[in-house]
């Protein structure tokens, strides 16, 4: 090898692959039928790696930064919503009764369930925790 050659192989060293690079990698490795040692060795990456890079996807944890910021979230709505009149105190009364519960499903992270009369202050610490 020539002084420029080692000095080359010197500089590439460990390659910093970007999230969207990752997951397609990750996504090809979970076709069926497709071997990990395969995809990897396919990409120049250890299948160590690649085995790390899907128990991070699994978390949530390994999510392209462009798509996290722009991803639009499924909403499903389980009940008619009817439009209902200028509250009164007595409405005001009937609603704080009423049984309305939230449903939030975060995949490979945390299902939550808020229930009518949930501490607002504690619910709000629990959403901001899943955000870190």
């Amino acid at each position: 090898m020539t002084d420029a050659e080692d000095e080359n192989a010197a500089r590439r060293g460990r390659r910093r692959r970007p999230a969207s690079e990752k997951l397609q990698i990750v996504r090809l490795t979970l076709e069926p039928g497709a071997s990990v040692a395969e995809v990897a060795r396919a990409h120049g990456v250890n299948s160590n790696q690649v085995f790390k890079w899907r128990r991070l996807l699994e978390r949530g944890q390994l999510v392209d930064g462009a798509s996290r910021a722009t991803a639009l979230l499924p909403v499903t709505i389980s009940a008619d919503v009817e439009v209902a009149p200028e509250p009164t105190e007595e409405a005001d009364a009937q609603q704080a009764q009423s049984g309305g519960a939230i449903h939030i499903e975060i995949v490979g992270r945390a299902n939550i369930s808020v229930e009518s009369g949930a501490d607002a202050i504690l619910l709000r610490c629990v959403l901001e925790s899943l955000r870190k």
